[in-house]
């Protein structure tokens, strides 16, 4: 409700009064709280009516958009206030919403570069489903964070920070607490982002959301006093039991308006003097550090070979070498005896080994996730293993039943996301094969005493519970055991000294049927569980961010190498991500990659240098059996460490970094005297020759043009076939020959079979089996064809042994003039 503004000189009479904590009249028309850089005002009813940039002397509130500081939810309905006064002795808000009965007091404290709202007192509390601060509507939107909750363009930015951990980012658009994100996994697909998304922006969250008018920014706080039956994780009926937090009473946050350069320091600031994880990384805060990025290894190692591990480590240059599945069990986290027969006591001797060499170590774990053959599950499982609600037995069954009689089938009759079909009566488990389709309700196809539980008798009325599962054949936690688990892992890291850690698998934590506020608990128990020695300093990351959890982790690294070749699986994903972190402030990865006996020095240099350009890490997945096999292993490791060395030392400019995020570019590096390298552009096409069924006689040969932007040289190239499942294995591809310019063709007297490559470096041509062994050099007759300067006419033949052969795969590349950088220019 619009109110009539006081007159001018009234008006800055009552902004003194406040700024001073003189009296004041308890009513007023606006009230203006400032910092060094901006201003927040309010009119009488609680709602805000001003957000400026003092320097600037701009307004980015979007008034017909403006909603109260704080709005409360009663009854399903959210309410704005209809009052407000403010008290400047005590620096308190009052705001009233009589349509509701409700009150609320709001402390106000007003900092150099932030203002800090607390709600102190709410009553009646206990009637109060959840607190909303905001939507804040602005007028910016260059750079929207849906995550960190900062909009921002060239000149201002401002934000909101959640200053508890109760305190959610976003709106609350669900009873389940999880946040609205994209989910490339959506439909089964996990190759790549669809092909309709590839233009939009993929958010995660929505403490920061775009809009058609800039931008919003919000959080909310919920009561969780009670319990509830909510939709969650493909459920339409799910337990989400009372959680006791203090409720909605106590919730804050801090709203800024900066200059865009000071934001980072902004949050830095609310950080320290709020008591949020600040993290430090070789004594920098975790988002400015520079080694917050650094690649790192992904190989299972253990006591018997951990030596051989490090020396690969040491080669690539890194100084991270992290065990992608180090766990027999989740839930206990006993590690695999093959590698640690000591269990953690050999981790530990592992980390003391490996630390002495200078290399740190990390596992892999999947959060609140628990396996079958965990002690939380077997032979008696424990009472907090989550469920998706309750029944009652209908009546006594003895321990041969295969048919069980319950009360009501509501939380036992949802299949979708119901992987093991699940229950558990006293300390027995039992799975069902399905429920019958009317009342009287049973459970049908029943195995007994599943998972090494014991099949007993049953009486009338026993409590039967519906057990949470996922996809993974696994249990989950209720928010006691997610808490023992979370404190299990951190004592592991106390114990061994581990230094990194990947929480996969978080979204487990919404089993709690807390949504983003479990999964965030997780973490921050884990983090406030760690020795003094560890806190802040371990490099954690994962595949789901959080609004609070982004003062803890150091990193997200998305995209999985699981599902098409290197270069392909997960890529314009891994590329959106890019803009995902920047535009949430924090580190840069690539995600995960894997090196196979069939991965290519060029492929592992594409890599590196997208790597460059966007100044990000990435994992790469191998094992010391794939390195022996690969006959370029050594090549792989020093373009790795001569890359991430000159990375990490900032050598590329700014120019140099953006031709190296195109994907029309690739370069080489090579490290050259005086500390410096010498950087080469590469310029390359990909061609398809197929086999051609003609008359006898007709030509089957393929024609390409090659621009060539560089000076004219010997020819590059790489040749393989590139089967389909229609293709004959037998089937090979010889008399190999390339025309160019109309030049003397090179016929290369070699027999092309799958699983080869044919490889050209401009002066020698070798051919080597899928493993990059050496069989064969190929002696020449004459020299390499030349390409010259621009377009080329490259004519590509040879002759297939049989029908169906596979499709041959022709690269050609070309080197610009390398470029000395680094400390010798």
């Amino acid at each position: 409700m619009a109110t009539k503004q006081r007159p001018l000189a009234g008006r800055l009479l009552l902004c003194l009064a406040i700024f001073t904590g003189s009296a004041a009249a308890p009513a007023f028309a606006q009230v203006n709280f400032k910092t060094k850089q901006w201003s927040l005002q309010l009119d009488n009813t609680g709602k805000v009516t001003s957000m400026k940039s003092l320097a600037l002397q701009k307004e980015f509130l979007v008034a017909a958009e403006a909603n109260a500081l704080l709005s409360v939810k009663k009854d399903g309905t959210i309410h704005a206030p209809r009052a407000c006064t403010w008290n400047p002795k005590k620096s308190e808000l009052a705001l009233s919403y009589p349509q509701t009965g409700v009150e609320a007091t709001v402390k106000v404290q007003s900092n150099d570069r932030y203002l800090r709202f607390e709600l102190t007192k709410i009553t009646p509390a206990e009637k109060v489903e959840l607190v909303l601060w905001g939507p804040y509507p602005t007028s910016i939107a260059d750079t929207v964070g849906e995550v960190v909750g900062v909009v921002r363009n060239k000149e201002f930015a401002i934000g909101i920070q959640a200053l508890n951990i109760k305190t959610l980012g976003g709106y609350p658009n669900a009873e389940s607490d999880v946040e609205p994100s994209y989910d490339i996994f959506e439909g089964g697909n996990k190759v790549d982002v669809k092909e309709d998304d590839m233009h939009k922006q993929l958010f995660r969250g929505d403490v920061a959301r775009p809009t058609a008018f800039g931008a919003v920014l919000q959080a909310y706080c919920r009561n969780r006093g009670k319990d509830r039956i909510i939709e969650n994780w493909a459920h339409t009926a799910y337990l989400a039991p009372a959680f006791q937090d203090g409720g909605v009473t106590g919730s804050k946050i801090a709203l800024f308006g900066v200059a865009t350069a000071d934001v980072l320091p902004t949050i830095s600031q609310i950080e320290l003097k709020e008591g949020l994880p600040h993290p430090m990384l070789d004594g920098v805060w975790g988002k400015q550090a520079t080694h917050a990025s650094e690649s790192y290894l992904i190989m299972n190692f253990g006591n018997a070979n951990l030596q051989e591990a490090i020396a690969v480590t040491q080669q690539a240059g890194l100084r991270y070498l992290y065990h992608g599945d180090p766990f027999e069990q989740w839930g206990s986290f006993k590690l695999h005896p093959r590698d640690f027969p000591q269990n953690w006591v050999s981790l530990r001797q592992c980390v003391e080994a490996a630390k002495a060499k200078g290399v740190r170590l990390g596992v892999h774990t999947l959060s609140n996730f628990i396996t079958t053959n965990d002690p939380y599950v077997t032979p008696v499982p424990d009472p907090r293993l989550a469920k998706v609600g309750y029944s009652r037995l209908s009546d006594a069954i003895d321990a041969t039943a295969k048919e069980i009689g319950i009360e009501d089938a509501l939380f036992f009759n949802q299949f979708q996301n119901n992987t093991l079909k699940a229950v558990v009566v006293g300390d027995e488990i039992i799975r069902y094969g399905g429920v019958s389709a009317s009342a009287p309700w049973k459970l049908l196809d029943c195995q007994r005493g599943a998972f090494g539980t014991k099949a007993v008798a049953h009486a009338q009325r026993d409590t039967i519970g519906k057990l949470m599962d996922h996809g993974y054949k696994v249990f989950l936690t209720n928010y006691a055991l997610q808490e023992e688990m979370s404190k299990t892992i951190a004592r592991l890291f106390n114990e061994t000294g581990l230094m990194q850690i990947s929480f996969d698998g978080l979204e487990g934590c919404h089993s709690s049927g807390m949504g983003q506020y479990a999964r965030q608990l997780f973490t921050q128990t884990w983090y406030d569980a760690l020795s003094p020695e560890l806190k802040g300093k371990v490099i954690n990351d994962a595949s789901m961010p959080g609004h609070f959890f982004w003062h803890t982790y150091t990193r997200m690294n998305w995209g999985e190498p699981w599902y098409a070749g290197f270069r392909e699986s997960q890529l314009q994903l891994r590329l959106k991500n890019q803009q995902f972190y920047r535009r949430n402030l924090m580190p840069s990865m690539l995600g995960w990659f894997s090196l196979r006996p069939e991965t290519t020095p060029e492929d592992i240099e594409w890599m590196l240098a997208m790597g460059a350009g966007y100044n990000a890490g990435f994992g790469l997945s191998t094992s010391l059996e794939t390195l022996q096999k690969h006959g370029k292993k050594d090549e792989v490791l020093a373009l790795i460490k001569t890359w991430e060395q000159a990375r990490m030392q900032n050598t590329f400019s700014e120019a140099q970094k953006a031709q190296m995020r195109s994907l029309q570019h690739e370069f080489h590096l090579e490290s050259a005297p005086g500390n410096a390298y010498q950087l080469t552009p590469v310029y390359n096409a990909y061609f398809k020759h197929q086999q051609l069924l003609k008359q006898p006689g007709e030509p089957v040969f393929s024609s390409f043009n090659f621009n060539n932007p560089a000076d004219p040289q010997p020819v590059s190239f790489m040749i393989t076939l590139a089967p389909t499942k229609e293709s004959d294995p037998d089937v090979t591809f010889d008399q190999i020959s390339i025309a160019i310019n109309r030049q003397d063709a090179l016929v290369l007297p070699i027999a092309l079979k799958r699983n080869q490559f044919l490889k050209c470096d401009g002066k020698t041509v070798q051919l080597f089996n899928r493993q990059w062994q050496l069989i064969e050099t190929i002696k020449l007759e004459k020299a390499l064809p030349v390409l010259s300067a621009g377009v080329n006419e490259i004519v590509f033949d040879g002759k297939y042994s049989g029908e169906n052969g596979a499709d041959v795969k022709l690269e050609i590349r070309a080197s610009g003039r390398p470029e000395l950088i680094g400390k010798a220019r």
